[in-house]
């Protein structure tokens, strides 16, 4: 009876992944139409691009979105995984067609430069969060950023703010000077919405895992998240009962795998997540995740 019922368990949770994933691409949407496209302020990464694109050469911003993003989807499912590349073609889709429909939307703030960059980088920033939360992506720079932090000696979010910085040199062309400079302002506003909304977003993140199956979690997050894990022996305060305490260190892409596999695994699992400056040395190198 426990065996039926987990399987429903887990498409439960994947439809509310899902369902999260299209609301957040159509918040996303939102401000962009509404608020930040009839201003004439663009959003950074991949939409930022397809926002000129459309500008310059009068193509629907959704279908830029996404043929823009699909090299970056690729680069996620050879990289990143299986699940994250699929959330985020949904989400990446959903982005696409919401922009589509919308096109015609009220804007609901006109001239007012400030309040515009304020309230469209929260909208934005909302949206994408929710994704992010949920295990996908809305724009295929963040893919691009985690495989370069790989291969190079910067953080993640630094990569993030370094590549959209050729993108509002390219903004520039378009909404001209003061409007790259707004459109950076409300993306920076986004990016701080986007790490309150996915909590430690621009970092990595240490799991202490104490459950009673350990050597199985151990096996199940290298097998399947291709992350390792280390063993440390201790001992409860009040029972003095030996147990093995399971570390794993992971980007912010897999933190909704590893909590699905923790889940799976053992429910009851006590677990302490918490954020990470910089990861350095060791083999801090994956596989896919499936």
């Amino acid at each position: 009876m426990h065996q039926r019922k987990k399987p429903k368990s887990n498409k439960a949770r994947i439809f509310s992944k899902v369902l999260l994933i299209i609301i957040g691409a159509f918040i996303t949407a939102y401000g962009l139409e509404a608020i930040l496209i009839p201003n004439n302020v663009s959003d950074g990464g991949v939409t930022g691009l397809s926002i000129v694109g459309s500008q310059l050469f009068g193509l629907p911003l959704g279908l830029l979105i996404g043929i823009i993003n699909i090299p970056f989807v690729w680069l996620g499912y050879k990289q990143i995984g299986k699940s994250f590349a699929l959330y985020s073609i949904i989400g990446i889709a959903s982005l696409a067609v919401s922009t589509s429909l919308m096109h015609h939307v009220p804007t609901i703030i006109e001239g007012d430069t400030l309040l515009v960059t304020v309230v469209g980088g929260i909208i934005i920033g909302f949206g994408m969060g929710l994704a992010l939360r949920n295990g996908g992506a809305l724009d295929g720079i963040d893919m691009l950023a985690v495989l370069l932090s790989r291969k190079v000696p910067f953080g993640t979010s630094d990569l993030i703010l370094f590549l959209n910085m050729f993108v509002f040199i390219v903004v520039s062309s378009v909404f001209g000077l003061q409007g790259a400079i707004l459109s950076g302002l409300a993306y920076f506003i986004a990016s701080k919405v986007i790490h309150i909304v996915e909590e430690g977003l621009s970092g990595s993140k240490t799991f202490k895992i104490i459950t009673n199956q350990p050597e199985i979690m151990v096996e199940t997050i290298r097998d399947r998240l291709g992350r390792g894990a280390t063993y440390t022996d201790a001992y409860g305060g009040y029972s003095n009962e030996q147990f093995k305490e399971i570390t794993c260190v992971i980007n912010r892409m897999e933190e909704s795998k590893i909590k699905e596999i923790i889940h799976e695994i053992d429910p009851n699992a006590f677990v302490v997540v918490y954020d990470v400056a910089e990861v350095k040395g060791g083999s801090f190198k994956k596989k896919d995740i499936h």
